[in-house]
């Protein structure tokens, strides 16, 4: 009996413990989750409704390891994360008012962009119209610029010519002169023969005409004599063979020559004069120097390896003398505008302004080292000199181009930049320069781009001259390339 009793005893406890806890449970759930009683209200209210069946499950109890809360309430409003998020769609209203101008203002950007390319466009298109025009312009100006160059060439030639046919003219007048005053003597002669012949006594005649035509026949063989040396107007090369001809014509041959019409000045370049003194021939003016002569004149030359035969001025006064002048200026009479074959045979008065030829100074400087001094002389009478250590032209093969050494001198160095430059000319441009330096310095000469000195170019009177180049006989170191020198010397002599 006291078994039974206890065992109920027992599970009264048990119950009611369990009772407790569960109590202790739904308490901690009500305080941390309302929302169960909510939950629970209308699960009451189901209860009450009728149903059908309704079962009841026994489950085991399960083994819990952690609290659990149950909210039975609805999440309630939170006015601090209601203002926030009214802040926040604010800002995110005003980011989008803002990112709706920079809309605007790109928008506008881009149809800038857009009708500054349209512009861009037409300008690129006007900018090449206009480039189109220039270009046309300037092939325009070049084809005038060529044209008035062929005018100006065409001029000079024609100049050139007017003057070859002026000297030849002058030529033509003096030998006409000649044939006049001849003429006029064996008028003169025949008028008095016939005088004679008319007398009555003829031994009276005789006796009376005798002495005349022997009077008249020295006058005409002194008249022969200048004709003689009219008609030597050769070239500086002819050979002694040529002289002995000349010198052994007859006053008929003599006519006859004066018949001919005249050579151009290349075929006959010089007018030549009687040799002085000696008739040589020496291998250059140093030579005639040492032979004994030592005056300045006139003398026959033949370079060594050559039979060339010319003829040179040798000025035996100026620094211990030997020089062959091989160009002179001092007045203007003569043009050095001239040609290829002008300068290569050599051109001027022998007793004036002249240039002795490039082939003749490559066969003087091939068979000796020579020097070349430069002499020069401005219209207030001061005289300087510029002098070189070498000189020596090359062959024609090579342009007649000039090797020269080291200066020395008053003039100052003006030439050096001409060393190892080709001749050119008019008709042959052997320069650097895009054109021809030739025809703007009016001469001949070893131009490279173009001058340093123009000894070749045009005598102008007076020293300081106006040109549209820089085209009078200039040395720059000593004046300038405005102002004209008024003498100017060129010598070699053996070094």
């Amino acid at each position: 009996m006291e078994i039974p009793v206890t065992r109920a005893l027992v599970l009264l406890l048990f119950f009611a413990g369990a009772f407790f806890v569960k109590a202790l449970k739904e308490a901690s759930n009500a305080d941390t989750s309302k929302g169960d009683a909510s939950h629970k209200r209308p699960s009451r209210a189901s209860e009450n409704k009728p149903s059908r069946c309704s079962y009841t499950f026994i489950v085991p109890q399960q083994k819990l390891t952690g609290a659990l809360c149950v909210s039975t309430e609805t999440a309630r409003v939170n006015r601090s994360e209601m203002v926030s998020l009214r802040a926040l769609l604010d800002r995110q209203q005003e980011q989008l008012d803002t990112m709706r101008g920079q809309l605007e203002k790109e928008g506008a950007l881009a149809n800038e962009m857009r009708v500054l390319r349209r512009e861009s466009v037409s300008m690129n298109a006007r900018i090449t119209q206009l480039y189109a025009q220039l270009l046309n312009e300037i092939i325009q100006k070049k084809d005038h610029a060529l044209e008035q160059r062929r005018l100006e060439s065409l001029v000079l030639n024609a100049t050139s010519q007017v003057l070859q046919v002026s000297s030849s003219y002058r030529d033509l007048e003096k030998k006409y002169d000649t044939l006049t005053s001849l003429v006029s003597n064996q008028s003169q002669l025949i008028t008095h023969l016939e005088k004679q012949c008319q007398l009555k006594n003829p031994a009276k005649t005789l006796q009376e005409a005798t002495p005349l035509p022997v009077q008249r026949t020295s006058s005409l063989l002194s008249e022969n004599t200048e004709t003689k040396e009219v008609a030597s107007n050769v070239q500086r090369d002819q050979s002694v063979h040529l002289h002995q001809e000349q010198s052994q014509q007859s006053p008929q041959e003599l006519l006859e020559t004066f018949d001919d019409p005249p050579s151009p000045p290349t075929d006959t370049p010089f007018i030549s004069y009687p040799v002085t003194k000696s008739p040589g021939p020496w291998h250059d003016c140093h030579h005639v120097l040492e032979s004994g002569e030592k005056s300045s004149g006139i003398y026959l030359l033949r370079p060594r390896n050559t039979n060339r035969l010319l003829q040179a001025w040798c000025d035996q006064s100026r620094a211990q003398g030997g020089w062959t002048v091989i160009q002179r200026r001092q007045d203007g009479s003569v043009n050095f505008f001239r040609t290829w074959d002008q300068y290569k045979q050599g051109f001027g008065n022998l007793d004036g302004e002249y240039w002795l030829g490039l082939e003749h100074l490559y066969w003087l400087t091939s068979q000796a080292k020579y020097k070349l001094r430069v002499a020069m002389e401005d219209w207030q009478g001061r005289q300087v000199f510029a002098e070189y250590d070498s000189f020596q032209v090359e062959a024609e093969s090579d342009w007649y181009r000039l090797r020269l050494g080291s200066y020395q001198g008053s003039a100052g160095d003006s030439l050096s930049w001409h060393n190892n430059k080709a001749f050119t000319t008019l008709d042959r441009d052997k320069d650097a320069y895009s054109g021809n330096c030739a025809h703007y310095q009016k001469g001949g000469w070893w131009y490279h781009m173009c001058a340093h000195s123009n000894l070749n170019g045009v005598w102008y009177r007076g020293g300081h001259y106006r040109s549209r180049y820089q085209d009078g006989v200039y040395w720059t170191e000593f004046h300038g390339g405005s102002y004209a020198l008024k003498k100017v010397a060129m010598m070699i002599k053996p070094a």
